[in-house]
């Protein structure tokens, strides 16, 4: 069984270059030899790898940044996996694709489901949605799953900026009329080899026998606001009595150019019953993921 994984030195891409070789092998590659925006270099790989599997880490992943390159957010995150889905197709292979809570509009008082109609409030979301609907469309065979706030012990995301504001300032305020499920990187990539083994192995707990196809959430369990999620942080600090005061704030008083949904949280509940997937709590991998950012030879 032959892997390719783009993105991979994005959060989830590197995580999954290190966890998917229990399963078959590997090509895992970053932007600079797969850049998702050369259509032509896309198609080009694909038929040199022949992989049987595509893992498609990669994305534009700046929301406020899609606001002012939509086109680029979009050849990325739209363009780019109808691409990939086509030549899948063509192979007879499956490909496994990454989206967002973000192809909601936050409006929903519970749980966002796979059942729910999607309605992206920024471009971000648009693009992202779009490359949903392009996978398919295009009858490849597929595994999308959706994700929401990612963070990791590498990478620029909310977690690692969050250490170090903490660190070099005497407060800092964050929203807390936003909620969602924070999830951690490692913990992704983790569980898509346990949807990935279950799908290989026919595992009988896959809808009776049957293959994972389709649209899955996938997020640690609970919700939280971004302060909490900042506040957590915090209490895993050795010196978090020094660490700078976290001040709540609404979503009106931190202006930003992409709007952002009010409540992200998914529920998970179809994939833990089609394939038994345990789901922990968001605050339980935030110390798990502490441990790694302690590391002393963490690569970069």
């Amino acid at each position: 069984m032959k892997f390719l994984v783009t993105g991979s030195t994005g959060q989830i891409g590197w995580e999954l270059a290190r966890q998917l070789p229990v399963l078959g092998e590997v090509v895992a590659l970053d932007r600079g030899q797969m850049d998702l925006s050369d259509a032509g270099r896309i198609r080009q790989i694909i038929r040199e790898v022949r992989p049987n599997i595509l893992v498609n880490a990669a994305a534009y992943t700046s929301v406020d940044g899609a606001e002012s390159d939509p086109l680029l957010a979009r050849q990325i995150n739209a363009v780019a996996p109808a691409i990939l889905a086509e030549e899948l197709r063509n192979k007879g292979g499956l490909l496994v694709h990454y989206s967002t809570d973000y192809v909601f509009d936050g409006s929903k008082q519970g749980l966002y489901t796979e059942e729910d109609q999607p309605n992206p409030v920024n471009k971000y979301g648009a693009s992202k949605l779009e490359g949903e609907q392009a996978i398919q469309r295009s009858g490849v065979a597929h595994i999308i799953l959706r994700t929401s706030w990612v963070y990791g012990a590498r990478r620029n995301n909310f977690l690692l900026t969050m250490l170090r504001l903490l660190r070099e300032r005497p407060e800092v305020k964050i929203v807390d009329d936003q909620v969602g499920s924070p999830t951690w990187s490692k913990w992704i990539a983790q569980s898509t080899v346990a949807v990935l083994r279950a799908q290989l192995t026919g595992n009988e707990r896959v809808s009776g026998g049957a293959e994972l196809s389709g649209i899955y959430h996938l997020t640690a369990g609970g919700r939280t606001s971004w302060c909490g999620f900042a506040r957590a942080i915090r209490e895993y600090l050795a010196d978090s009595s020094k660490a700078a005061r976290i001040v709540p704030i609404s979503t009106r008083d931190y202006p930003t150019p992409a709007r952002r949904p009010a409540n992200s949280v998914l529920s998970n509940a179809r994939l833990c019953a089609q394939i038994g997937l345990s789901q922990p709590d968001w605050r339980r991998l935030v110390g798990e993921c502490m441990i790694d950012v302690a590391a002393p030879s963490l690569p970069e």
